[in-house]
């Protein structure tokens, strides 16, 4: 299986009880956002940008749950800011468990160790850590030297413990899919159960727009990320990877993966705020759906990214011929934890430091190679972030 079974039928069983009930507009995967305060300044994140007024604010575990139960959807992914310093992300953890829904708890891996036990392994539950390359390449994206080696720490003490880890990494104009194939390689030899890719998000509030590609440069871009990445345990679906190539087109389904966070139900989507909404039926029903999306509104003309477009593949989106067997063999020709097919060969040296073979630093074999575009930290008042610590 691609991912646990009990996530399969869950998500099974949600989609026919909404068919049946004839729902028009529900979400899949709930983006809680417990607070927005975070101990890095990542050059492709908005939220700390975008926040940063109310940086220090944050949700109770009472008002998360609230949500939670108001949004009902079967995934939550706690995200942020950074979810392992919120100060109850055990209890947090635990009660929304208790609802039988599952989590993926993303986290920059900085603080798995520290806080792992606060929590219990259990098929509901993954540590999605975010990578965005090897160990050169990822520092310089979040600004903040040894932050690799901390997450691969964190990695390897979760699945000592018999946890459940998936990476997340998101692809910019500069990525090498080449370094994204040794990083896999590296954490499949590390037991991680799987991988989810996905497009740079263009956040309004981030200032460096060049590490941000057209439509056409993803298409390009993920092309090449089939050829060398399809032999993982990737947990992107096959129909959104097939939009990421070009092979076919989806409207964004926005409310598929709504997110709430201090200031409310963010609307539209994750990536844009228009409103905040105070309750998830008025998200739905305030939120003017039509105005948005490619061809609707200039900001969406080079979006991409999962939280608009995973929705759409798995709700049937512009659906063709055998995309439900297509689906189906998808899921189950996974293998969480171990690989299928052959692995890629490595160049360069092979020591997972992002040096080998030009990765992340510009030198190698004579092939011009590119690192990412790092940009100076943000004037984040990151004293007050590590008050929260």
């Amino acid at each position: 299986m691609r991912v646990p079974l009990s996530l399969t039928a869950s998500m099974a069983g949600y989609l026919a009880k909404k068919s049946i009930g004839g729902a028009e507009k529900f979400p899949l995967v709930m983006m809680l956002e417990p607070l927005h305060a975070c101990n890095l300044t990542c050059t492709g994140c908005g939220r700390i940008r975008e926040y940063k007024s109310t940086i220090n604010e944050m949700l109770t575990v009472e008002q998360c749950l609230k949500a939670v139960d108001e949004c009902g959807a079967p995934i939550v992914s706690i995200c942020g800011g950074e979810p392992m310093i919120y100060p109850e992300i055990g209890r947090l953890t635990s009660e929304i468990l208790g609802r039988k829904k599952h989590i993926y708890l993303c986290t920059n891996g900085m603080f798995i160790r520290k806080h792992l036990r606060e929590f219990k392994p259990t098929s509901r539950l993954f540590f999605n850590v975010h990578l965005d390359g090897m160990e050169k390449t990822h520092d310089i994206c979040v600004e903040r030297d040894g932050v690799f080696r901390e997450a691969i720490e964190g990695i390897k003490a979760a699945k000592a413990a018999g946890f459940l880890v998936t990476s997340n990494t998101t692809i910019y104009k500069e990525t090498d899919i080449e370094e994204i194939a040794e990083l896999f390689a590296y954490l499949q030899k590390l037991g991680v159960d799987g991988h989810m890719l996905s497009p740079a998000y263009s956040y309004a509030a981030v200032m460096t727009k060049e590490i941000f590609m057209s439509r056409a440069e993803i298409r390009e871009k993920f092309q090449q990320a089939s050829q060398l990445l399809e032999r993982y345990n990737i947990v992107t679906s096959p129909i959104y990877m097939e939009y990421l190539r070009g092979e076919r087109e989806l409207m964004c389904t926005a409310w598929g993966n709504p997110t709430y966070n201090p200031r409310g139900w963010k609307g539209p989507c994750y990536l844009m705020t228009d409103a905040h909404h105070d309750n998830f039926k008025d998200f739905i029903a305030n939120t003017e759906w039509e105005k948005y999306g490619r061809g609707r509104d200039p900001r969406c003309e080079d979006c991409m990214v999962h939280a608009g477009y995973e929705a759409s593949a798995v709700l049937g989106g512009n659906k063709k011929l055998g995309d439900t067997w297509k689906m189906l063999s998808w899921t189950l020709s996974g293998k969480m934890g171990g690989l299928i097919g052959k692995p890629a060969e490595k160049s360069g040296n092979g020591h997972p430091n992002g040096n080998g073979n030009g990765h992340g630093n510009g030198h190698g074999n004579g092939t011009s190679q590119k690192r990412p575009v790092a940009i100076a930290p943000t004037n984040q008042p990151q004293d007050e972030v590590f008050r929260i610590l």
